[in-house]
């Protein structure tokens, strides 16, 4: 499928233009975490832990989230809250490069909230490195063969309350996981920077 050479290659040539930062809540940053090699590459995700008060509760995402004040740049954001969340620590040799930056929307609506995801390549085999440090925000940390989240068999569909009523959404099955929403987007930035198709979204 993909090898790391093709994915540093086409995230490294792409035009990028990052936009204002701001060290506030208003800009996120999250980090999509490769591992493996050139035969079988893995993708880090994470279920968000359940609260009442969290828009993504119980959801999968990749490692992430809000800037805070002593952050210099959407970058650091990421590779913080990874640490924060699975103790992972990226370092910048591990950054292969932004992809595209993603407003983000809320049930078919934009609020004021700007989407910074990273791709990061961490060696061949780092799965026992990431584990959840706060349980509080993470219940759990799993990897994913970067192959399946391009394989047709693996597209499925969600129901999840929407203005009042149970509204069907296209993810991707995993085990007992189903990646959609925000992450589900920011797969289909990188499908496209990598010039492929992504089945769920086709």
């Amino acid at each position: 499928m993909l090898t790391i050479d093709e994915i540093r290659t086409a995230i490294q040539s792409r035009p990028h233009e990052p936009t204002a930062f701001r060290a506030d809540p208003s800009h996120a940053g999250v980090a999509m975490i490769l591992t493996g090699n050139d035969n079988k590459l893995d993708a880090c995700f994470i279920r968000r832990a359940e609260h009442e008060n969290d828009p993504w509760s119980g959801q999968v995402a990749f490692p992430g989230g809000r800037a805070e004040p002593n952050d210099k740049n959407a970058a650091a954001v990421a590779e913080r809250e990874t640490f924060e969340e699975i103790g992972m620590r990226l370092q910048p040799h591990h950054r292969i490069g932004p992809l595209p930056i993603r407003p983000i929307q809320r049930r078919g609506r934009r609020i004021d909230m700007t989407l910074s995801p990273f791709v990061y390549y961490v060696g061949v085999d780092a799965h026992s490195t990431a584990s959840v440090r706060q349980s509080h925000e993470v219940a759990s940390v799993f990897w994913v063969p970067l192959n399946h989240l391009f394989d047709e068999a693996a597209t499925t569909e969600l129901q999840y309350p929407f203005d009042g009523q149970l509204t069907t959404f296209p993810g991707i099955r995993f085990e007992d996981h189903v990646i959609w929403g925000l992450t589900l987007r920011v797969l289909e930035s990188f499908a496209d920077v990598m010039s492929l198709s992504l089945p769920a979204l086709d």
